[in-house]
């Protein structure tokens, strides 16, 4: 095997564990909303998930880990999925802050700032903030907390 062919598995398994942790938060509630399985469509084409892959992680999303991401920007931008992903339907069920909890936890927020950070991800998430800004207000909230 290569090196690039190493680099390409990792990616891929970081993606597929990024992926799975965003099935389990849209199934939290117990089901798929239209607007979240929209959602679930184009994120799977961003991260490069296959149809099979698709399918195989929405039949059992605990399969993979999450892995968290070693760059801060990185963090904030899995938790922006996540956040979107609660979003999406306008229904947040106590089960997905619960689990949006859990996984922010899980790609490396402390215990120390995660409620803040997930509360300010949801409000950011509800604005329909970009990406750019939601990293700029996240990286305000982690300097305060």
């Amino acid at each position: 095997m290569s090196f690039s062919d190493l680099f390409d598995s990792e990616f891929k398994q970081r993606n597929k564990g990024h992926f799975s942790s965003i099935v389990r938060l849209a199934l939290a509630d117990g089901v798929f909303a239209p607007e979240e399985r929209a959602f679930l469509d184009k994120l799977a084409i961003r991260l490069e998930i296959s149809a099979a892959e698709y399918e195989e992680i929405l039949e059992n999303p605990t399969k993979y880990p999450i892995n968290p991401p070693y760059l801060n920007a990185q963090r904030i931008e899995r938790l922006f999925d996540l956040a979107r992903i609660v979003n999406v339907d306008h229904h947040l069920g106590d089960n997905q802050e619960v689990m949006l909890h859990k996984l922010s936890l899980g790609i490396g927020f402390t215990p120390e700032n995660v409620d803040a950070v997930v509360r300010k991800a949801l409000q950011l998430a509800d604005e329909k903030a970009d990406f750019d800004v939601f990293l700029e207000e996240i990286e305000k909230v982690e300097k305060v907390n």
